[in-house]
């Protein structure tokens, strides 16, 4: 028999859409690309300017090619906007989809890539923007086609769904990112008459491939003059995507991410830029950066003096991160000055099948509010006064589960890779260990060791001592027979042995630059690899747990937020300190500078040293007010009344030692435990009923959107500024319950729950409370997705 189909037209409406961008839209089905991107629906702007009559195009004649009309909206700010909403372009699809399936779905925006330039070459999509609401538009079963000849739906919104605005940048599918860093004055200029002049700088990724073919012989006998950018040209740019170019300064203004001007941006002394470059053969492409000069007497409307150029071979990009001083020359092609510029070079990871179904990389819940994570677990257990340390080593799995069991939501731990390229959980750089003297054999030398020089089985018979130890001359701990409390444990094996419920903030240690030109540590490996590898373990063993990234270094930050879509990253700052050297990154330097670059890079938020925060307040408003969450971390942390006071002010989590002593909850229980069970209840209500049960002005599935974007409370019309600024947060209605419940749901959810109370215990806690389904016992359970969403509910309604 065949499948019974209905025709559906999905319509949306898109403002500020730039140039060469498209948009698809993606579902649970096969029939919308199973959540693979590249497989996902290409919709057409309805070209009609009567909205009751569009031209409708069946997604089956599709080719797959696109051309923007010139005219659009260049606006780089994607926010939604009311008094331009009319001004949006309508896009639409008819599909045919199963009548008997629940179909969910999200609308993207992204640029088509050919492989080689040609119209019916093999294609890639990059993701530009897409909306991460946790529940996805929803077309419930048996619902009939949504238009006929003299009735077309209204258009959908794009990121507008359930009461609020939620869209997000993309992640890196199949293209590279290379981004370009310009502080500390980088621009020297020799000629007299340039001094003190304000130098504008524009960087355009040129295709080596492409300036040796004959595809600009079209412009005539004299070839294009590659001294200058191509957009200041006269020529129209081939269809294919090449690059994509944007530009962002780290101040309040200019911080997002935008395309550039025509002629650059001023370089003002003491200023940050980004110049962030997706490409997707970047062997095959060089970077132009060109240099322009007003002139004082011009007037408005005149074009800059183009007074130079300067080339970025991909030669000379060959690792992850670097240092390149490049020569500028005139345009008479003699050396006129020189600039010194720092890169990272940002690669996907490799063959990883990913999916548009959730993110979780912007989410958190309003009542995540004043977490307790625990230092390395129970604590940091080397310090020099021995009063304050923890009882148990740190990052081992046993002081990873005392935190648990005392209560923590969290658990922050420190990774790094071994020899052999196994993430271990291990916060010093050196390990030391222990040489006896041949003639003196009471006496023992310690010899600090890279832990990036031991592979993991040497790491794990050595007899380990903390540096502190070390200098100390007086071991701390015997306690190496015993499995839990064994130094180095794998991440691998971290992810799996800690109970699903408690979060952890995993921070990536990677050698940092001082202010001083000195590094931390001279690193073997290379910052794409290291990642990979850490990120590929996380993401297979990571399970429904709440994970957070968190680094002090933040170019690593943008690299975990680019190279997944699936964690939240929070960017380490020691802001101004007395405690610890300064780092030669100015985004390390300050709270604002922190601010400035989590909001460059997209992420969640940022995680402060308590001692700048101590000394200035007024700065947890300032973070909350641009839309990020806040942690804080430092030894200033280990006092009942800080953490008392911290939490006052409003601080999201506090990242503190001994918490088997300073936490201060009355029941020691993960916030996310409490979720679940909360979860549980809901869903074990909604079983009971059946889907005549549920009151037809339903407006969405129970708990549908819990987020929280760190703004003030939003209505259900207001609008936050990039996916952020709204709470998400919005009145449902009451479920009236039906009183004819059948027999055969509750003998299920008996069924269901009957294991709950087993489980309980393994979560370090007697609890007396309904039984319920089991969440850590590696059970099959109907409990949601991670960060309490109610994924589960939605069936029931």
């Amino acid at each position: 028999m065949k499948e019974s189909k209905k025709d559906w037209l999905f319509r949306v409406q898109v403002s500020h859409l730039e140039k060469n961008e498209v948009v698809y839209v993606v579902g649970n089905l096969p029939e919308l690309g199973a959540w693979n991107h590249n497989q996902a629906i290409l919709m057409s702007q309805e070209h009609s300017s009567r909205r009751e009559s569009p031209i409708v195009f069946d997604n089956s004649n599709s080719s797959g090619e696109f051309y923007i009309e010139d005219g659009q909206d260049n606006a780089a700010d994607s926010t939604f906007d009311d008094e331009k909403e009319e001004d949006g372009r309508v896009f639409s699809q008819k599909v045919a989809l199963p009548v008997d399936a629940d179909i969910e779905f999200r609308y993207f925006i992204a640029v088509v890539c050919q492989s080689n330039g040609a119209k019916n070459s093999a294609k890639t999509l990059i993701i530009r923007k897409w909306e991460t609401h946790m529940v996805p538009r929803l077309i419930r079963k048996n619902v009939p086609s949504n238009f006929a000849e003299d009735m077309l739906p209204d258009p959908d919104k794009f990121g507008f769904y359930n009461g609020y605005y939620k869209i997000e940048r993309g992640w890196l599918t199949d293209e590279t990112v290379i981004q370009f860093k310009i502080f500390n004055n980088p621009i020297k200029l020799w000629k007299n008459r340039l001094q003190n002049r304000k130098v504008h700088i524009k960087m355009t990724p040129v295709n080596l491939v492409r300036h040796n073919s004959l595809e600009l012989q079209q412009f005539g006998g004299d070839c294009v003059d590659d001294s200058l950018s191509m957009d200041t040209q006269d020529i129209v740019d081939q269809p294919a995507f090449t690059s994509i170019t944007e530009i962002a300064v780290m101040n309040d203004e200019e911080a997002r991410f935008k395309f550039q001007e025509q002629f650059g941006r001023p370089y003002n002394e003491d200023e940050f830029v980004i110049f962030d470059v997706a490409v997707r053969y970047p062997e095959m492409i060089a970077y132009l950066v060109d240099y322009y000069v007003y002139s004082s007497r011009c007037f408005p409307g005149e074009p800059p003096t183009h007074i130079g150029f300067s080339y970025i071979l991909p030669s000379t990009l060959q690792s992850s991160v670097g240092l390149l001083t490049v020569p500028i020359t005139s345009t008479k092609h003699r050396p006129i000055g020189q600039l010194t510029i720092e890169y990272v070079v940002i690669k996907p990871i490799p063959d990883y099948p990913w999916d548009m179904s959730i993110s979780y990389a912007k989410h958190w819940e309003q009542r995540w509010s004043g977490l307790d994570v625990g230092h390395r677990g129970l604590g940091t257990s080397f310090k020099f006064e021995t009063k304050n340390c923890a009882n148990v080593r740190e990052n081992t799995i046993a002081s990873l589960k005392t935190a648990a069991y005392h209560g923590a939501d969290m658990v922050e731990f420190d990774v790094q890779l071994s020899k052999d390229h196994i993430p271990v959980i291990y916060h010093d750089f050196y390990v030391s260990i222990s040489l006896k003297r041949k003639k003196q054999i009471e006496a023992m030398d310690m010899l600090e060791i890279p832990v990036k020089d031991l592979t993991l089985e040497q790491l794990h018979l050595l007899k380990v001592y903390h540096v502190a130890e070390a200098r100390e001359k007086n071991p701390r701990f015997f306690d190496e027979d015993l499995e839990d409390h064994q130094p180095f444990p794998t991440l691998q094996n971290v992810l799996q042995e800690l109970e699903q419920h408690v979060g952890c903030n995993i921070e990536i240690k990677w050698t940092m630059q001082l202010k001083d030109g000195t590094f931390e540590l001279n690193h073997p490996f290379d910052l794409n690899l290291y990642l990979d590898i850490i990120l590929k373990v996380v993401l297979e063993y990571g399970g429904d747990r709440k994970i957070v990234f968190s680094s002090f270094n933040p170019d690593i930050c943008a690299m975990i937020r680019l190279k997944q879509n699936k964690y939240p990253v929070v960017f380490l700052t020691q802001g101004i300190t007395l405690k610890y050297p300064t780092y030669h990154d100015p985004r390390c330097q300050t709270v604002p500078m922190a601010m400035r670059q989590a909001l460059a890079a997209d992420i969640l938020g940022i995680n402060v040293h308590t001692e700048d925060l101590l000394r200035d307040p007024s700065q947890v408003k300032l973070v909350k007010d641009a839309g990020l969450i806040i942690f804080c971390w430092g030894d200033d942390n280990n006092d009942k009344a800080t953490i008392q006071h911290l939490k006052q002010l409003g601080l999201h989590a506090v990242i503190y030692d001994k918490i088997d002593e300073y936490n201060a909850k009355e029941v020691k229980e993960s916030i996310f435990l409490v979720d679940a069970r909360e979860n549980q209840k809901e869903l074990i209500a909604l079983a009971q009923c059946n889907q005549t049960a549920v009151q037809p002005q339903m407006p969405a599935p129970l708990n549908a959107e819990k987020e929280f974007y760190l703004g003030q409370p939003s209505t259900a019309t207001s609008h936050g500024k990039n996916g952020i600024g709204g709470d998400g947060i919005y009145s449902v209605p009451a479920l009236k319950l039906s009183a004819n419940c059948e027999r055969q749901e509750s003998i299920e959810i008996s069924e269901m729950t009957k294991d709950f109370s087993v489980c309980a215990n393994t979560f370090g806690h007697s609890m007396k409370t309904k039984s319920m389904p089991g969440l850590v016992c590696g059970q099959p359970t109907a409990l949601p997705e991670i960060y309490g969403e109610d994924e589960a509910a939605k069936d029931c309604l």
